[in-house]
């Protein structure tokens, strides 16, 4: 891991704390894209954000002040050649920062590095509480429900099939931005008809705002939800770096304003962003995009009524 390296310095530990227990959002790297089935490149998301963090504003839109103390960065879990045992080591190092009971921002890495942490997630959760209703949230271009993709369980489209499997039933499970899907995994949906899906096509139509109704209704009552977000759920004309960009997506926007407001209802405990590709990118526009919502993550956290 990269704890307490030159990079963690140099970047948004401006705003670190001494210790995890003193800070309210704990982060945790996993630059793995071996799961990939197009393009790879999204290894290199957390340290391109890292160093993007350097020129991070220290106040947000709407003039919150981040503050000090405010986070605890342990680095990224390095990518070793068994896969089994990588997955293993990411849950367990996901875990223990969950354990903190602190906000947890992981950053990816392609989409297969959430089956990990969803893992953690819910195993810390039914731990925690152990009748806790858990629910997910995941954005992106992508349902990510195939069984297999390429003859692997583990890839990058296979991250809700797992979690279907382990730790949540299609009640559970909510979906945004999505504009393609395999055959496999229509299937899989009409199996499971509690999940809920809002395309693309239907925030455009709709607006944020009936998306986080429809939110606040699946999700009233539950214990702690954990957020996912394919950068690829963006159009690619607003994150043109990613490995597989499907046209139609939403804009930075939309963005933006959902993951606001989703933050100030719903018990999002824990989230991802993945997919960021940095070598596929213009001008960082995609790492940048990320680089917002974990600004407005760092804003809500920095609030005096927090």
């Amino acid at each position: 891991m990269l704890e307490n390296s030159r990079l963690l310095k140099d970047s948004w530990l401006r705003w670190g704390a001494e210790t995890k227990e003193e800070a309210k959002i704990c982060i945790m790297g996993v630059p793995f894209d071996n799961a990939v089935s197009l393009n790879k490149g999204a290894a290199k998301g957390p340290e391109t954000m890292r160093n993007l963090s350097v020129d991070m504003s220290d106040i947000t839109e709407d003039d919150v002040i981040i503050k000090e103390d405010i986070l605890y960065d342990i680095g990224d879990i390095q990518v070793e050649l068994d896969w089994n045992r990588y997955f293993a080591t990411v849950a367990e190092e996901a875990y223990k920062l969950m354990s903190t009971d602190n906000f947890c921002l992981f950053l990816g890495g392609d989409h297969s590095v959430t089956i990990p942490l969803h893992q953690a997630f819910g195993k810390y959760q039914k731990e925690k509480k152990e009748n806790a209703k858990i629910g997910i949230i995941h954005f992106d271009a992508h349902y990510d429900l195939c069984d297999q993709y390429d003859g692997h369980k583990w890839s990058h489209a296979c991250t809700e099939a797992r979690s279907l499997e382990t730790i949540i039933t299609g009640e559970d499970l909510f979906f945004v931005g999505i504009r393609v899907a395999e055959v496999s995994e229509l299937e899989t949906i009409s199996k499971n008809p509690g999940i809920t899906v809002v395309k693309a096509k239907e925030v455009h139509k709709e607006g944020v705002e009936s998306v986080l109704e429809k939110l606040k209704s699946k999700f009233d009552g539950y214990d702690a939800v954990y957020l996912t977000i394919d950068i690829d759920v963006l159009d690619p004309a607003y994150a043109p770096g990613t490995g597989t960009p499907q046209p139609g997506g939403l804009t930075s926007e939309q963005l933006i304003r959902l993951f606001q407001m989703m933050l100030e209802v719903l018990p999002i405990k824990a989230m991802d962003i993945v997919e960021v590709a940095p070598d596929l990118d213009v001008n960082n526009i995609t790492s940048w995009a990320a680089m917002r919502l974990i600004a407005e993550l760092f804003g809500y956290f920095s609030r005096d009524d927090m």
